[in-house]
């Protein structure tokens, strides 16, 4: 099952009484019926743009998951990481800070980035 999340939209009054309206008249199930179906018609309008730029910027798109193992390993190749993602990008709760450091030279995440609050301090999220 894919991830979600949780978000909070503010609507003038009028707004929302139009979708309340829809939602009644039987177009959508409800509110978050209609915000959804919303949301998907613009990413379905603005997908070519969206791929152009995930392709161009070489962004991961999906779930990316680092641990600290994975990290050692890139530490012991003498690499460092450029993250970019699209979609949701986590680092497992035993990755410290100063191996995230050594390790990763960037990152930029649209979307989730889920990590200790220290990792995310040392990387500036």
């Amino acid at each position: 099952m894919a991830e979600t999340e949780k978000i909070t939209i503010n609507m003038n009054v009028v707004d929302l009484g139009k979708v309340d309206l829809l939602v009644e008249q039987g177009f959508y199930s409800n509110r978050t019926d209609f915000i959804k179906t919303s949301i998907r018609n613009q990413l379905s309008t603005h997908a070519n743009v969206v791929d152009t730029i995930i392709t161009d910027k070489s962004y991961v798109l999906g779930v990316s998951h680092y641990t600290r193992e994975s990290l050692e390993k890139v530490l012991a190749q003498n690499k460092i990481l450029d993250i970019k993602v699209v979609g949701m990008l986590v680092f497992a709760d035993d990755i410290d800070e100063e191996l995230a450091i050594k390790t990763i030279k960037s990152l930029k995440v649209f979307g989730v980035f889920k990590a200790t609050p220290e990792i995310k301090k040392v990387l500036n999220q």
